[in-house]
This record gives structure tokens, C-alpha cells and sequence, in this order.
């Protein structure tokens, strides 16, 4: 008898980020003047997740590119230092520390 193969997390939440996806577009679509207002966990949430989906895809790409780990984790360093610089900019937050934040949160349940 075969055993069903597990989805990996990616399978598993890739319907619910869709429905996500849809209802931020209906949003925007229906009230284009009107900012979400995401809460801190709300906003904290959307950087994990697209961090967990950039880190995805890159991994992806740097196996294909045949790059050592030493390679990728400088590469995966790098990318986070440009991105926290970026939200920082345009938001003044410091991803850094929201998700350190998160992190201890989840650790303390």
C-alpha cells in the first residue's frame, strides 16, 4: 500500500495566501482611497510571509545557479539587509526587530 506523500507547508498555505491575495484586490478594486490598516501582528505577518516565499523562490534559483551554501547564505544575507533598509524607508519600521518580536511571541505559546 502507498502512503499519500505530506504536502510541505508551501502546498498547504498556497490556497489560503490566494484567498488572501483575492480579498486584498477586491479591497483595493472597491475602496482604492482607503488604506487596510494592518495591525503590527498583521503587518509583522505579511513580512514573514513574503520572507518565507522570497527565501522559496531563491533557493530555487541558487540551486539551479549550482551555488555553494557559503554562497547562498551571503547572498540570503544581503538580500535581508537591502530589504529591512527598504522598509525601513518607506515605512520607519525595523523588520528586525517586529520579527524578533514575533519570533519570541510564537516561542513563549
Amino acid at each position: 500500500m502507498k502512503k499519500n506523500k505530506r504536502k510541505n507547508i508551501g502546498e498547504q498555505l498556497s490556497s489560503i495566501l490566494s484567498e488572501i491575495e483575492n480579498a486584498l484586490w477586491d479591497n483595493e478594486y472597491n475602496n482604492p482611497t482607503e488604506k487596510p490598516n494592518f495591525t503590527e501582528n498583521g503587518f509583522r505577518a505579511s513580512i514573514k510571509i513574503f520572507m518565507s516565499a522570497l527565501m522559496d523562490k531563491m533557493w530555487e534559483k541558487q540551486k539551479r545557479d549550482k551555488m555553494s551554501f557559503k554562497d547562498r547564505e551571503k547572498q540570503a544575507e544581503y538580500f535581508g539587509k537591502e530589504i529591512k533598509e527598504l522598509v525601513v524607508l518607506a515605512t520607519g519600521i525595523d523588520t528586525y526587530k517586529l520579527c524578533k518580536k514575533g519570533k519570541e511571541n510564537y516561542a513563549n505559546k
